[in-house]
């Protein structure tokens, strides 16, 4: 966030017009070294970067998986081997550990048992999702939803999917349908506005991404979607704002990093700029907004 002091003397006696010339001097400036996609293509970077707990596909928790807790599940299926629900709550166990066959296969058995389980079926999903097996997911997702034609989780596990494809008009598909029900689920806002985003309707992305930050504030994956949309809109103290929001409640997102580097670059602090960009490298080095940007700015 902004305050008194992150500013120079110079930059806080002026007045909001004023401000206001200088970024626009700079944006001009910059634009004679930034390829015109540059501002627009930070949406796949960001895509692979959903860095907050709440947007993950699958949650990784190894101590779900300990011997002791899965000892106890298994004793539990041992007393009721029937029972569909302690098998589908030992694969939750498994999927969060990491332990993904082993989960498939407690998730295949409580199907077994209850195939009208919705709730597996988008359970099983997830692991497949995490196992890079999308049509089954996608299969599974469409069952639960079929079984539960209003099921959210659903529609949005299968519409990140569609997205992540380029599928885009499914995936709105899937999104609007949660939004249209008054959901107050933070994840198809936050989807859909990343598909206005790489469809270049940055005005559109921000208010899903804004609606998200309301819903869900602690998490960062919005903030930094509506930084990179306020950079493709030419307002980096926004972007600024929102991106500094972000490395704040997750300091270990390049992409965070890189972006808020950028939009100091624009502001003209270059040195700053530099200090972003070097933290962003130092998380990834394949960065390429950071090494970009060390390059315009050089490596101090």
């Amino acid at each position: 966030m902004k305050t008194a002091a992150t500013f120079p003397p110079y930059w806080r006696s002026m007045n909001g017009m004023s401000k206001r010339l200088i970024v626009r001097e700079h944006m001009c400036r910059m634009r004679k070294f930034l390829p015109h996609a540059t501002l627009f293509a930070f949406a796949t970077l960001l895509a692979a970067c959903n860095t907050a707990g709440v947007y993950d596909g699958v949650p990784v928790n190894k101590s779900a998986g300990s011997s002791t807790n899965i000892a106890s599940l298994t004793a539990v299926i041992e007393s009721n081997p029937s029972d569909a629900t302690a098998y589908s709550t030992r694969g939750i166990a498994y999927g969060q550990a990491g332990k993904l066959d082993q989960a498939i296969e407690d998730f295949d058995r409580a199907l077994q048992l209850n195939p009208q389980s919705y709730q597996t079926y988008a359970n099983r999903a997830l692991v497949y999702r995490r196992q890079g097996k999308n049509d089954l997911a996608v299969s599974d997702y469409t069952r639960a939803i079929n079984i539960k034609p209003d099921y959210d989780v659903a529609y949005v596990g299968r519409g990140n999917i569609y997205r992540q494809q380029g599928n885009y008009n499914a995936a709105l598909a899937d999104f609007n349908s949660v939004i249209a029900r008054d959901s107050s689920d933070a994840r198809a806002f936050y989807n859909r506005g990343l598909i206005y985003q790489a469809q270049k309707q940055d005005s559109l992305a921000i208010e899903d991404f804004a609606t998200a930050i309301g819903l869900n504030p602690k998490a960062s994956a919005p903030y930094i979607a509506r930084g990179i949309s306020y950079l493709a809109v030419n307002d980096p103290n926004a972007a600024f704002e929102d991106l500094s929001m972000a490395v704040n409640l997750d300091r270990e997102s390049a992409v965070a990093w890189a972006n808020r580097g950028l939009a100091l670059e624009l502001l003209g602090k270059p040195k700053d700029a530099r200090r972003n960009y070097s933290r962003a490298m130092s998380l990834d080095n394949s960065n390429k907004i950071a090494r970009e940007g060390l390059g315009r700015v050089g490596q101090g």
